[in-house]
């Protein structure tokens, strides 16, 4: 069987839910680092609007009431923990000497939402294809290894569903790892997790605001053009329907059925994104502050957590 023919058996097999979120990721890591990608920026393209597109059907799965009570309740301590891993992260990029745009694009990833983080801070710091390949491939492998670490972590410190959701919503890079994990833990892990991730992301907007400030200041004024993350507005539309719309509550859970499944390809797809290049690229510096930043900032949650300093 070609390389070809096999990223597509996996994209089905986890399509059609052979391959469970972690398998997915497994099967994909496992394909992006024994051969070459033959569609490695198709998939890339794809994946991203595959995300956005399933975090959308996830949310005919949720109450406009839950939602908004999360969102609510989590505004605190979202941004002190923002302010926190913005400021740490900085902070160790400019002591292990990493590129500054590189740093700037890994703090931001951490301390918000991955990959989206990424895509939408770099136009307007001005990062090149380099720091942007550094930042995301230190992100997707730290992705993976939480996707894999934290539910043994969970189920070991038996947390409760809740506990675990807002962890791995503060903790986890991106969405789509969070859904996965979560996911694994349990259905009100899931909810929990989805919502309080979604609210999170909403903070791209005034970090993307004041990095555009500094670096348009730099250039002369010159203005740039922000990335907003269109998909969280329909996710709460969607969850709208799910909370007023007259249908029944199996249509509802079909559609929210089909956005897990289409997290489970763009696992397998984000796995088969991080190749032996793309580990090399990072270097060791840019690794070891994005390890340093995201144990922190995963301790530090979990304890505040665990002593009830951060619940919903």
């Amino acid at each position: 069987m070609n390389r070809t023919a096999l990223f597509f058996v996996g994209i089905i097999l986890a399509a059609v839910g052979i391959l469970s979120p972690p398998m997915a990721l497994v099967a994909g890591l496992i394909f992006g680092l024994t051969v070459v990608h033959p569609l490695a920026r198709e998939s890339q393209a794809v994946a991203k609007f595959l995300l956005q597109a399933s975090v959308v059907f996830l949310g005919f799965g949720m109450n406009l009431g839950e939602v908004i009570h999360v969102g609510r309740e989590g505004f605190l301590y979202t941004a002190i923990g923002i302010a926190f891993a913005l400021t740490l992260g900085l902070g160790l990029g400019k002591l292990m000497h990493v590129s500054q745009k590189a740093s700037l694009l890994i703090t931001c990833g951490t301390a918000i939402c991955g990959g989206s983080a990424i895509a939408a801070v770099a136009p307007v710091a001005d990062a090149g294809e380099e720091d942007m390949a550094v930042a995301l491939g230190t992100v997707f492998t730290l992705n993976a290894v939480a996707l894999l670490l934290f539910p043994f972590i969970g189920w070991h410190l038996h947390l409760s569903q809740t506990q675990f959701g807002l962890w791995s919503a503060l903790a986890i890079h991106d969405t789509s790892s969070v859904v996965g994990a979560a996911a694994r833990y349990g259905q009100q892990a899931l909810a929990v997790g989805t919502t309080v991730k979604l609210a999170r992301a909403l903070w791209i907007i005034p970090v993307a605001l004041v990095t555009a400030t500094i670096f348009s200041r730099r250039r002369g004024g010159e203005k740039t053009n922000i990335s907003v993350p269109w998909f969280i507005g329909l996710f709460v539309l969607a969850a709208v329907a799910r909370s007023y719309v007259p249908l029944s509550v199996a249509t509802f859970t079909k559609m929210s059925a089909l956005g897990k499944s289409g997290l489970t390809v763009v696992l397998f797809l984000i796995g088969t994104g991080l190749s032996r290049q793309t580990i090399r690229r990072v270097g060791v510096r840019p690794m070891v502050q994005g390890i340093a930043l995201w144990v922190v900032v995963a301790t530090v949650s979990l304890l505040a957590i665990r002593a009830g300093w951060i619940a919903l």
